[in-house]
């Protein structure tokens, strides 16, 4: 009964929430997409944690560290460099651009009728593909935690359930991700009742109230999976005996050399120490999503000033790379104990599915019904603020870029009403799952997709950050990347085997051609440059637009290094905490306790000579340039 009045709470509290932000959020576009940039940092850097928690993103770890250890973790772990630098050096950019999608960014970064273009383009490819590509994975990692846990057939009426099974067997729509033993149909019925259910309660908030509501409600998520999940984490220690039995009994599962892989933050054969630095050096950088672009983007320019859109980036990392992994690690080590599996086993998508799902198999097998509905709560929230984030994204290309900028302004020649768009917005939102939906109908392994999405955002990750800190890269530049991307990676996907190439590649190739094309085709108009760079005040090399307009042309580059050092202190206060702390609670076969304390001492050691300079107010005046 507690179960059902937790998750009752947490309806009521995020479908108020969405009716309460219905008035502010229905004046114009920027409540609704940007919640009237008035959003604290803290609640803005917790609101992007939430979303990037998901639903899929425990079982994707779940599946990676059986897959090859802790250390194939530093696949998520090394976008910490990323949030940082997204946080310390392009936040304060992104806030001062008053735009509302990256799309936008388009038209004040570039000149000639060519940016109209590819702003659409930009549009469609990041509110429909990408955005559906990911959503369709939080959506079947949402399927394969329902299908264990919410049993339909059990609780409704034989006359209403049975309707609505002959009518899916008629139609022939198999949802089953084959976890239950049971008829996939009935399986099928109960994952689509409960996508309908959740996917009803969330667009019913998000679509009514807004960022705004999406915010608000994300912070309660938030807390509420953090605390599960530790609860989890506790219990799952508990059930293996302790913390210091785990390891004992992960060398007589597997072995004193496979244990050590496990637990190693290191690749332990050398053969694949080279892959690995490839990959950690590259995919911070070379990924879809390296500037902000996206909802992280949107969440800074929500917030109130330049300094709380940085404090946002830093509050996010924290709770993304440390907080947050301290949590899942138990967890993770325990289901190889709790759920073993014989090493020789042929490691395949089917195999890593297995995997992913002994996550949600701990939590019907080990938790107790309270904290087993805590828990379920903490997941279906996770899930709800990413969707609604995923939402409000898709929907802003929509309505923004596409209805309002191109259709209306562009072709029809009019301007349409602040409420017209909010219309559009809404029922953009349906559009967005749709396609979500399809795609997620050809889903193996969440795991698959994702190295997948990898690849295909590989190609245009270093011309979105060269854009914001070189005045020489071009519209033409940013379609040579896209170009590329779409061109080289389906060739690299059915010839080249190995991860780390692929991405290698991708990267090295992308970057060639975004340079040779820059520097062959005309920069950009300066006048272009000039407004841009007074609106938005990048660092980087911008010599030639700060001469234009009468500024010294070494403070932005100063500004860029500066930033830089703050980017790698951080960055090594962040990293050698969640290494240390890991090593402290699940030592190696042998390890020296003097080691991760060591680590852990030189993390501290190196917060006071970036905090201060990270967190507090900012020194220059925060007057925005208003664009015309």
């Amino acid at each position: 009964m507690i179960d059902l009045i937790l998750v009752a709470a947490f309806v009521i509290y995020s479908v108020s929430a969405g009716f309460f932000a219905k008035s502010k959020a229905s004046k114009n576009l920027t409540e609704y997409f940007l919640a009237g940039r008035s959003i604290k940092g803290w609640k803005s850097g917790v609101s992007i944690a939430a979303t990037q928690y998901a639903a899929d993103t425990p079982l994707l770890v779940t599946g990676l560290v059986a897959t090859g250890g802790i250390f194939m973790l530093w696949r998520l772990w090394i976008y910490g460099i990323s949030f940082l630098f997204i946080g310390f050096v392009l936040s304060k950019s992104w806030w001062r651009s008053r735009i509302l999608t990256d799309a936008e960014l388009t038209e004040v970064r570039y000149s000639g009728k060519v940016a109209l273009w590819l702003r659409g383009v930009k549009a469609l490819f990041y509110g429909i593909i990408i955005n559906s590509i990911v959503l369709a994975m939080v959506l079947l990692a949402a399927t394969r935690i329902s299908e264990v846990f919410l049993v339909w057939d059990q609780w409704l009426s034989p006359s209403i359930y049975n309707t609505l099974l002959h009518w899916v067997t008629h139609a022939g729509i198999n949802f089953s991700m084959g976890i239950s033993s049971g008829n996939i149909w009935v399986s099928s019925t109960n994952n689509i009742i409960s996508m309908t259910l959740i996917i009803a309660f969330v667009t019913l908030y998000s679509t009514t109230g807004g960022l705004r509501s999406v915010i608000e409600t994300d912070v309660v998520q938030f807390v509420i999976a953090m605390v599960a999940t530790l609860l989890y984490a506790i219990f799952v220690v508990q059930k293996t005996g302790g913390l210091g039995n785990m390891i004992h009994q992960l060398v007589a599962l597997y072995g004193e050399a496979k244990t050590k892989q496990f637990l190693s933050f290191m690749p332990t054969g050398g053969e694949a120490v080279f892959p690995f630095l490839v990959i950690i050096s590259l995919q911070w950088l070379f990924q879809m999503n390296s500037d902000g672009t996206g909802y992280i983007a949107q969440r800074l320019m929500a917030t109130t000033s330049e300094t709380e859109a940085r404090r946002a980036g830093l509050v996010f990392s924290i709770f993304q790379i440390l907080v947050r992994s301290l949590f899942w690690l138990p967890i993770i080590i325990g289901a190889l104990i709790l759920y073993p599996f014989n090493p020789a086993t042929p490691i395949n998508t089917a195999f890593t599915a297995h995997r992913e799902m002994t996550f949600v198999m701990g939590i019907k097998d080990i938790l107790p019904p309270l904290v087993q509905g805590l828990m379920l709560l903490g997941m279906l929230a996770a899930l709800s603020s990413t969707i609604s984030t995923l939402l409000s994204w898709g929907a802003s290309y929509w309505s923004n870029d596409i209805y309002k900028r191109i259709i209306n302004e562009a072709w029809l020649k009019r301007k349409p009403k602040h409420a017209e768009q909010v219309v559009v917005a809404r029922i953009t939102n349906f559009l967005v799952l749709l396609f979500a939906l399809v795609i997620m109908g050809q889903m193996g392994s969440i795991q698959a997709a994702w190295y997948l999405s990898l690849l295909f955002g590989a190609g245009v990750g270093s011309v979105l950050i060269l854009r914001w800190l070189w005045e020489r890269i071009n519209i033409y530049s940013e379609i040579a990347a896209i170009a590329s991307s779409f061109v080289i990676a389906p060739i690299i996907l059915y010839t080249v085997d190995a991860e780390w190439l692929k991405l290698l590649i991708m990267s090295a190739s992308s970057t060639i051609i975004v340079i040779v094309v820059t520097y062959l085709t005309p920069p950009t108009e300066q006048k272009i440059l000039a407004a841009f760079y007074q609106r938005v005040s990048p660092s980087g090399y911008w010599r030639k637009t700060a001469k234009y307009i009468g500024e010294n042309p070494e403070n932005s580059i100063k500004e860029l290094w500066s930033n830089i050092v703050v980017v790698t202190l951080s960055s090594i206060t962040i990293f050698l905490l969640l290494v240390g702390i890991s090593k402290l609670l699940f030592p190696q076969p042998g390890q020296s306790i003097y080691y991760p304390i060591l680590l852990i001492v030189i993390a501290l050691g190196a917060l006071p000579f970036w905090w201060k300079k990270a967190w507090g107010k900012t020194v220059v005046n925060e007057k925005v340039v208003t664009p015309k």
